[in-house]
């Protein structure tokens, strides 16, 4: 027998039993169906966390100023600002695989364009700001270090601010009020999107440090070159981990720190962050697309089920076949192309309904999903091996019968 005459043979009996080779099929289809489906919620995710982790800049180091202690109690990073201007020079300067580093200081203020205000966070840093978060300009001009001599009263708006007080106007050129001080938008800045805490990164308005210190934020009194934290960049290819130390001791040193004294400092590498967000969402899409296989599985005994009714229904059939010549491998292959042609069909199902279930989450339930063609070739491939797995047995079975034991069946 041909692998044709076979198929051809495989089909007609499928057909002659239509509503119960559908009902087979529908343990395939729902478990195709669930593991594309669940592989491209989890991919989505990966997508999303990966976009976020680009939007805060690639080889990012965070140092943030330390904490302070008030009665007894220590109120954590940042509380204190121990870190200065100065320390970023020398990060700059003496730590080779650093790019640029950039000292900032935040906090809150109303912004007021016309009848229009809103409240959000403002930013004081220096023109390295941008390349260390790697944010581009989309409108206007970033400001440049002439107005951070000069504590110019220039901002850059984020894109949630410019789209709130502007609308579709374009705000480079207009006069706002930050804390009652008039500033002018020099430029918007692109669309960064939620951080990996969900904050909105556009709702944010970053202005030259100098401005801010001086202007709108106040300076502290122990240390007016004093900062917040510094964004610090590393050269491409650089050992995140060797200049993470480095930065470490080197801050340590500047700040005259003795070897059984606390850090007055935290340093944060954003690489590793990123590298264990990664890992996570990666195992939770490994983990859905293993629950999902179980739905194949229960199909796959449901096929060897099918198929061992079937032999025992077509006793008869096998052992005339085998009568007239036919030798068992052909017997066989033949039970075998069936079970596969249940579980193909039963794949080609499952990925239009997979491919629709994605679709509706992304649509309907606003998750990100990815259907990558990798997910669909899996699934189809695991249903083509269910098949041939519980198939074996019942053609095996039917392979091994004597016709006139098959003949003489009732």
């Amino acid at each position: 027998m041909t692998l044709l005459s076979s198929l051809r043979i495989a089909l007609a009996a499928l057909r002659l039993n239509l509503m119960r080779s559908v009902l087979t099929m529908l343990g395939i289809i729902i478990g195709v169906a669930s593991v594309i489906t669940m592989i491209a919620v989890g991919s989505g995710a990966e997508a999303r966390i990966a976009d976020q982790i680009n939007s805060l800049g690639s080889n990012l180091i965070v140092v943030v100023s330390g904490a302070i202690t008030s009665g007894g109690v220590r109120l954590g990073f940042g509380t204190q600002m121990t870190l200065s201007e100065d320390d970023a020079q020398a990060l700059q300067r003496e730590v080779p695989e650093v790019l640029v580093a950039a000292p900032g200081v935040r906090g809150g203020a109303q912004i007021i364009y016309g009848n229009l205000n809103w409240s959000t966070v403002v930013f004081g840093t220096t023109p390295d700001f941008l390349a260390a978060r790697d944010w581009d300009v989309a409108q206007g001009r970033p400001f440049e270090q002439a107005d951070l001599d000069r504590a110019a009263k220039v901002a850059l708006l984020g894109q949630t601010v410019a789209t709130t007080l502007f609308g579709g106007a374009d705000p480079v050129g207009q006069t706002i009020r930050v804390k009652k001080v008039p500033f002018t938008v020099i430029g918007v800045l692109a669309r960064k999107g939620q951080s990996m805490q969900g904050q909105d990164q556009d709702d944010t308005l970053v202005m030259p440090l100098s401005t801010a210190r001086n202007r709108v934020l106040g300076a502290s009194e122990v240390n007016r070159r004093a900062v917040a934290a510094i964004l610090v960049k590393m050269r491409a290819g650089a050992d995140m981990r060797a200049a993470e130390a480095q930065i470490h001791g080197l801050l340590r040193q500047r700040h005259h720190l003795q070897p059984a004294q606390d850090d007055d400092f935290w340093v944060r590498n954003l690489s590793e962050v990123a590298q264990a967000q990664e890992a996570s969402s990666r195992v939770l899409t490994l983990l859905l697309a293993a629950v999902a296989s179980v739905s194949l599985v229960v199909g796959g005994i449901g096929i060897m089920n099918i198929m061992l009714v079937s032999v025992t229904e077509r006793t008869r059939e096998i052992g005339l076949r085998l009568a007239v010549g036919a030798r068992g491998r052909d017997i066989l292959g033949q039970f075998l192309i069936e079970a596969l042609t249940l579980s193909l069909l039963g794949g080609l199902a499952g990925i239009a309904v997979g491919a629709t279930a994605s679709f509706a989450i992304g649509h309907w339930a606003h998750w990100q999903t990815d259907l990558r063609p990798m997910a669909i070739l899996l699934a189809v491939g695991f249903a083509a091996a269910v098949g041939v797995f519980f198939g074996f047995y019942p053609a095996r079975k039917a392979s091994r019968l004597q016709p006139i034991e098959a003949l003489r069946y009732e």
